[in-house]
């Protein structure tokens, strides 16, 4: 769990990690320089699987985040922002899921929710079966749904590049092992306002040539190629996985 000034939300997010009916588990939260309450907040947790670091200076969400990596100690790796919140059966439901069908690397379904927690009426979900051309195509998992088989895909880590680090991470995974889908809603994903999400198109696609030409190391033409490939794909994810529902 990286963390910049979340504390309106990481209480939630960490209390969505103790709920989970699958206990054993350890939260490595990595504050990249908080200016805010989260370091108070955290450090008032007395579970001992709970385990805080704060970097010297900010370092940003990629090696924030490539940090925690490096001090992960399970067989299984999964990844939880600080203001997005799990599902009590998340972790239960996806390991019995990798365990069952000898999987390396899933993902599951995820709900929208705002700043107060209220539901969005929009359901995120993806292909069952993501090969590696696939994932270069579109980045299918949402960061809060993944989890992967650490033994197999190994210690990920990855470029400083300021947006999409996590699809950055996926580009890696993918070249270890095929991704599959629990086709489940396991998680919250916070939409809000703050977000460092970019909102232009062409600084979306701008980001996008970054990720393959820094995130995965690509020729120019290469990175060029994907990135209009992306475009192409995530419009089609849009199209066919992202549904809407009634909220009561």
């Amino acid at each position: 769990m990286p963390t910049y000034n979340c504390g309106r939300f990481i209480q939630e997010s960490i209390n969505s990690v103790l709920a989970q009916t699958y206990n054993n588990w350890e939260l490595l939260i990595v504050d990249d320089c908080s200016t805010d309450e989260t370091e108070a907040i955290v450090r008032g947790y007395k579970d001992k699987r709970i385990r805080y670091w704060r970097n010297a200076q900010n370092e940003g969400a990629a090696q924030t985040r490539n940090k925690a990596l490096r001090k992960a100690k399970g067989k299984y790796i999964a990844f939880l922002d600080a203001d997005d919140l799990w599902l009590p059966e998340k972790l239960e439901k996806q390991i019995a899921f990798m365990e069952d069908k000898g999987y390396a690397f899933t993902y599951h379904n995820y709900i929208e929710i705002d700043e107060s927690s209220k539901p969005l009426g929009v359901l995120v979900s993806g292909k069952d079966h993501v090969r590696k051309m696939d994932m270069y195509s579109c980045c299918w998992p949402g960061c809060l749904s993944v989890a992967y088989n650490a033994k197999v895909v190994g210690l990920v880590q990855i470029p400083g590049i300021r947006k999409n680090n996590d699809s950055a991470m996926w580009l890696q995974a993918i070249q270890k092992a095929d991704c599959y889908l629990l086709p489940e809603n396991l998680a919250q994903y916070r939409r809000r306002t703050g977000s460092i999400t970019p909102t232009s198109v062409w600084r979306k696609i701008g980001w996008h040539y970054i990720l393959f030409r820094q995130g995965a190391g690509m020729h120019p033409l290469a990175a060029a190629f994907w990135t209009c490939v992306n475009i192409v794909g995530n419009s089609y994810k849009k199209i066919f996985y992202i549904k809407r529902y009634e909220t009561v």
